[in-house]
């Protein structure tokens, strides 16, 4: 009799045990997986103020409460600009219903995009709002910009031709929280997420 006491005793010790560890594994596995997915933050973007494509100034300010997409292009590039702006453009459609989103794209040729080129060609990409905006601005403010307030290495004498293919991600705050090589499908499916979920968190 007491043998079969002890028997059932451990069993259920046993049996207890199990249950413990299984939830403490799911809950190392959830912490995990938590972690996986945290949008880290990088840095922060310095102000800046330059001109868009309808000759009106726009910059840090404009970007405050909002989560913005930002990338570097130029009119005349026949290489991946055409594909980054597709990328933006699906971007521009998928969260067409939210002003809370802010795509940038400033041109590194500013010498041939002035306000009216810049005009041009944002409407060719179909964008009849402010939720696209495309600016541009002195080289050297260009350079300052993108090494200085997006943490991206810009060489003067290689632009407007070899420039960054990266999409910067900027939360409501003014935090860089992330970038995105904006030739590659994955990676903006990643940045679609991280937009999704810096939206759910700044509600």
């Amino acid at each position: 009799m007491n043998s079969r006491r002890s028997l059932t005793g451990i069993f259920i010790g046993v049996i207890i045990a199990l249950i413990l560890l299984g939830t403490l594994a799911y809950w190392v596995i959830s912490r995990a997986d938590e972690s996986r997915y945290e949008i880290p933050m990088l840095g922060r973007l310095t102000a800046f103020e330059f001109i868009d494509q309808n000759g009106q100034p726009f910059g840090s300010v404009d970007l405050k409460g909002k989560v913005a997409i930002i990338d570097f292009i130029f009119t005349r590039c026949q290489g991946p600009c055409p594909v980054m702006a597709t990328k933006f453009l699906d971007l521009y459609k998928l969260f067409q219903g939210s002003d809370r989103v802010q795509l940038v794209s400033v041109t590194v040729d500013p010498e041939y995009d002035s306000a009216s080129v810049l005009k041009e060609y944002a409407e060719s990409q179909g964008v009849n709002d402010n939720r696209w905006v495309f600016l541009h601005t002195s080289m050297d403010s260009l350079v300052q910009f993108s090494e200085q307030g997006l943490k991206i290495a810009a060489d003067k004498a290689s632009l407007p031709g070899r420039h960054s293919t990266r999409f910067v991600l900027i939360d409501p705050e003014g935090r860089i929280r992330g970038y995105y090589d904006g030739l590659d499908d994955t990676s903006i499916a990643k940045l679609r997420n991280n937009i999704k979920r810096l939206l759910d968190e700044s509600k």
